[in-house]
């Protein structure tokens, strides 16, 4: 069984403590991918995101993202840490961790849980402008095409 750590919280995480625990369970590790998604400030007109998500389905969509990327390449761990609540420009939001023998699979994996995670997982962004009451963001069509490379006849 593949060792895959998925955690929803509201507090930061230390990327480099992630690595690590990733790692070690990992086993025969030649490559470690990670991918930080951070609050950006949408040139200067957010202050935070508030984020949501429907506790239980969450973890469990995620963790379905993540067997499908075990199925699909040989990783020897994954994990994914995404927050809710507000956070603030400059703060983390996710993070993917893959880890595998070797690079390649290490990096689809990632992006292809990247992927699913913006169009799959339930999660609901709300922004906190500077001039503005919060607004609730809409999914973006790029975001389904860039899931949609991944469906190939298997």
């Amino acid at each position: 069984m593949i060792p895959i750590a998925i955690r929803v919280q509201p507090q930061d995480f230390d990327i480099a403590v992630e690595v690590e625990r990733t790692r070690a369970v990992g086993g025969d590790v030649g490559a470690i991918v990670t991918f930080t998604g951070i609050c950006r400030d949408e040139d200067r007109r957010l202050n935070a995101l508030e984020l949501e998500h429907y506790p239980g389905m969450a973890e469990a969509e995620i963790e379905r993202i993540a067997k499908q990327a075990c199925s699909r390449w040989p990783v020897t761990a994954i994990t994914v840490i995404h927050r809710h609540g507000l956070v603030e420009v400059g703060e983390n939001i996710v993070l993917v961790v893959t880890a595998s023998s070797h690079r390649q699979a290490a990096f689809e994996a990632a992006s292809f849980l990247m992927d699913f995670l913006k169009t799959s997982a339930p999660f609901w962004k709300k922004e906190h402008a500077a001039d503005a009451e919060g607004a609730w963001v809409a999914a973006k069509d790029e975001d389904d095409t860039a899931a949609e490379r991944w469906n190939t006849a298997d």
